[in-house]
């Protein structure tokens, strides 16, 4: 089959895609409206995009390595250590940036293990990240005795709470960081190289791309992208709390394929991320406004992650059919 055909053919397949997602948030509107009147309030719309931001962040870095058929289940324990971190920097009277930059280092190191795992002693994405979810759990605990550590810089604090033409600092940080690294995906030739290894990573290989390199960039990214979204939720909690953001990762990975990545790879783009975000949060909101147990909420999650892998199976089949009869009709 011609390239052109596969150019053709997939664009009209994702627009379908992303209508199906729109039409999804305006069901759970109106759903939850229906509900508890107070959920399309302007205040509950913003706080849906703040809760969204951490969730956002993460999986900015997951859509990335899922189209590179990677995985990453420690950012719920990164955000924690970064989150414990700067506030421990901040403590010890570190300025700032100082405090901040060294946080966002800890989560390149994380991120550099979790890729050296992954290349050099070639285990499975998801088993690696596994391991470290574990070592930087215990590490956020460690390093402050399994206690928050409350951080009294308000400049700092001020992150957390400043907001401009009325939307927050985090919820900026998560849109600006949408569109740089959106852009990266689409236009860059390190964007072309992460959905290369993801379609056919020996292919790759042979046309002169280095696998490693790439899946290496984008742990590092995905390291950058935990830590900052920690820093900013330590400055929304006014502290840094070991046992904050558990199950994080599994949110993200949720959005990131109810937003049309596939996890066969070489699929995905970072407008279907954002969509599958204020989904998943709006989704996640809903259950908490209308007081459906925290119990059922889990329930609730595991059936729309369910659901999204479903869906990226469902897609799947269909991409290889179209492709199949458009191969024979260019036979």
């Amino acid at each position: 089959m011609s390239e052109k055909a596969k150019k053709r053919m997939l664009p009209q397949a994702v627009s379908g895609e992303k209508v199906v997602l729109f039409l999804a948030i305006v069901f759970v509107f109106i759903l939850f409206t229906s509900l508890n009147k107070n959920y399309l309030s302007v205040t509950n719309i913003v706080n849906i995009l703040i809760a969204a931001s951490l969730v956002g962040m993460v999986a900015i870095g997951h859509t990335y390595l899922i189209i590179a058929m990677q995985n990453d289940l420690s950012p719920g324990s990164l955000a924690a250590l970064s989150g414990v971190t700067v506030a421990l920097f901040l403590k010890a009277g570190l300025p700032i940036p100082l405090a901040i930059i060294l946080t966002i280092c800890v989560g390149i190191v994380v991120g550099i293990f979790n890729a050296w795992m992954v290349n050099k002693i070639q285990i499975e994405a998801f088993i690696a990240t596994l391991v470290s979810q574990m070592i930087v759990r215990g590490a956020a605990y460690i390093i402050c005795d399994g206690k928050p550590v409350s951080i009294s810089n308000q400049a700092f604090n001020k992150l957390g709470s400043v907001r401009f033409i009325g939307i927050p600092f985090a919820v900026w940080t998560m849109i600006i960081c949408m569109c740089v690294f959106g852009f990266i995906l689409s236009k860059t030739k390190f964007g072309r190289s992460v959905y290369a290894i993801g379609g056919n990573k020996q292919a790759a290989r042979l046309a002169g791309l280095d696998p490693q390199r790439i899946i290496l960039t984008s742990f590092i990214m995905m390291g950058i992208l935990t830590s900052m979204g920690g820093i900013v939720f330590a400055a929304r909690m006014n502290a840094g709390q070991p046992a904050a953001n558990i199950n994080l990762e599994f949110d993200a990975i949720t959005a990131v394929v109810l937003g049309g990545t596939s996890f066969a790879g070489g699929v995905g783009d970072m407008t279907g991320t954002f969509i599958g975000i204020i989904l998943i949060q709006a989704f996640n909101t809903g259950l908490t406004m209308v007081n459906v147990s925290s119990f059922w909420q889990y329930v609730a999650r595991g059936a729309l992650l369910l659901f999204a892998l479903t869906s990226d199976y469902i897609r799947k089949q269909r991409r290889e059919k179209e492709l199949l009869e458009a191969s024979m009709k260019n036979a």
